[in-house]
């Protein structure tokens, strides 16, 4: 009985596939794959490039520089606490806030935009 519940609901599952695959294929009628990617990537690097410019990276500082002041607040609250400061953790963030703000400028010339 278990292995007849188990092969129906493989079945099920094989025709459920079947039905709802459709079959991808290249432009072109030599399936050029590369091609085909290249075509879409040169096509959508222009948007790619502006999205991350005007809403990742300014995210990425938002989200740093909150965490870089409450961290630096929380150290400053440990050190009145007891006497001594830990730079590790606002040191880092700082840095991460640094490498964000100044991605924009040169990353694409890395990534070859």
């Amino acid at each position: 009985m278990k292995k007849f519940r188990l092969t129906r609901m493989l079945i099920v599952a094989l025709i459920l596939s079947v039905v709802c695959c459709v079959p991808a294929f290249a432009a072109g009628t030599t399936g050029d794959v590369a091609s085909a990617v290249e075509q879409a990537w040169t096509g959508a690097s222009g948007q790619i490039k502006a999205v991350v410019n005007n809403v990742v990276f300014p995210a990425l500082d938002m989200i740093l520089a909150i965490a870089f002041f409450g961290k630096l607040a929380m150290c400053y609250f440990d050190y009145r606490k007891h006497g001594q400061f830990e730079w590790t953790g606002p040191a880092i963030l700082f840095a991460c806030l640094v490498f964000t703000l100044t991605a924009p400028t040169y990353i694409w010339s890395i990534i070859g935009l």
